[in-house]
């Protein structure tokens, strides 16, 4: 099941994202006080932000960080997964595929979904190839300030 964040979910967010970030998912940590900053944003009811909190068995199971933007190459709305990260005793339950089935209903007028993942990351991508997804030849570059 995926329900949306909530301020009472402000801990246990915090501990997943921290997971997430010092996973083999992502190539680098990022500041916890990112993570408070981001719920922040998604509580104040951003309509660029949206979180949610994944539940199995009665128990948190993991979380999902969409964002959404314009974009001409699509023609439209384009929504990025963020991040998604299932607890590892929860990973294989179809979690990820439900994630997937529920954006593409949540936002029908969403033209492109981009997601990136690690080229370590097999058994995402081999759920992303599974879902339609396909390689993007780009070289990603950021700037922060």
């Amino acid at each position: 099941m995926l329900r949306p964040l909530t301020e009472q979910d402000r801990e246990i967010f915090v501990r997943l994202a921290d997971e997430f970030y010092h996973s083999s998912a992502c190539l680098h940590t990022v500041p916890t006080e990112y993570f408070h900053h981001t719920l922040d944003e998604i509580l104040a009811g951003s309509p660029y932000a949206k979180g949610y909190i994944f539940e199995m068995e009665g128990k948190t199971a993991g979380y999902a960080l969409l964002s959404f933007t314009y974009s001409n190459e699509a023609g439209g709305l384009a929504c990025l997964l963020e991040e998604a990260y299932v607890i590892p005793e929860f990973q294989g339950c179809g979690l990820g595929k439900e994630l997937f089935a529920f954006a593409e209903k949540e936002f029908p007028d969403v033209r492109r979904f981009r997601l990136e993942v690690t080229h370590c990351n097999e058994r995402a991508i081999s759920l992303y190839r599974r879902l339609g997804y396909e390689e993007l030849d780009y070289i990603q570059m950021i700037k922060d300030r």
